[in-house]
């Protein structure tokens, strides 16, 4: 039995090495990224049995993200496409004032016609939790339905449900995201969002801690997950508030932070670890995740516990 599922697209990611210009470059790097197949892989890597379900193109960009994710241990069950194309999206790394600049290459990507017939649901129907984002069902009217079907099939087998609302201002409104949103939290189990996106898109007020309560009471959430930035977190459970805050990290690519936290909470959740030690593991596999470029946390249980014990990684191992 799989510990962790998760749903969702993977894109290839495209950058400018050293912090170029996209209008300059000659040459650009290649990383497989996804939120839910970066959960998956920091997962995988710190000690859960993870599997990635989606759907690519048949094609050597297909083959590229699940040789990628087979690198790092998750097994990648994907429904393969003949015809369909790959997503992309390009990064341009810059810090202040400029501030870095998406641009997202992904309309009628293969994960867009993905329906919950032709997807591993065994696998979910089995697992010990399944987890998505709100950046899959924004992706198409199929990929919405998709994704209710997808909960639905889990909150029915006991399978633990974790959805991280990841709101992109690039893919839909505020409030086009509310209402969608708001009608799958009846079968999350774990929620998972940002305070500016509470606060933006689920129309909250108050600070964190407030706002775990709010969504606590009105949907019913077994657990409640606020991530709030340079300010660190607050996870509310059994009506207990806890907090944590970041580890300090040089930045070198911040793109992939938060799906880090949530891999590393999640791996230390999920076996059994309280929810304040499973946030302080998330926040430590977040802190080594900005010093790694690409939007995978290639990090060892060893690293996030060196961070964990002594506040901080730094210096030269030899």
């Amino acid at each position: 039995m799989t510990d962790l599922v998760t749903v969702g697209e993977s894109m290839l990611r495209l950058s400018p090495p050293d912090h170029q210009r996209l209008e300059a470059m000659d040459e650009l790097d290649v990383h497989v990224a996804g939120a839910e197949s970066n959960v998956a892989v920091a997962a995988q890597r710190l000690g859960l049995d993870a599997a990635w379900v989606s759907k690519l193109p048949d094609s050597p960009l297909g083959r590229r993200v699940t040789s990628a994710l087979g690198n790092h241990g998750v097994d990648a069950d994907v429904v393969w496409d003949d015809d369909a194309r790959m997503g992309t999206y390009y990064v341009e790394m810059a810090g202040k004032p400029r501030g870095t600049d998406v641009i997202y290459d992904r309309a009628d990507a293969a994960v867009t016609s993905a329906t919950a017939d032709e997807l591993a649901t065994d696998r979910i129907a089995e697992a010990d939790a399944f987890y998505t984002s709100g950046i899959t069902p924004a992706l198409s009217e199929t990929l919405l339905e998709t994704t209710t079907d997808l909960l639905e099939l889990a909150a029915e087998n006991d399978t633990t449900t974790v959805f991280d609302v990841n709101y992109r201002s690039k893919l839909w409104s505020p409030a086009e995201a509310r209402d969608t949103l708001e009608d799958l939290f009846e079968d999350i189990d774990v929620l998972v969002v940002a305070v500016r996106d509470a606060r933006a898109v689920l129309d909250r007020e108050g600070d964190a801690e407030a706002i775990a309560r709010d969504l606590a009471d009105e949907f019913d959430f077994d657990l409640t997950l606020v991530t709030r930035g340079g300010e660190g977190s607050l996870a509310l459970h059994e009506g207990e508030a806890f907090e944590q805050g970041v580890f300090e990290a040089e930045e070198y690519d911040t793109v992939g932070t938060g799906d880090a936290f949530v891999g590393g909470f999640l791996a230390s959740w999920l076996d059994g670890e309280s929810v304040p030690d499973a946030l302080e593991y998330g926040a430590a596999t977040a802190s080594l995740k900005r010093t790694i470029p690409g939007d995978i946390a290639l990090v060892t249980p060893d690293e996030v516990e060196q961070v964990v014990e002594s506040g901080e990684q730094s210096g030269i191992s030899r």
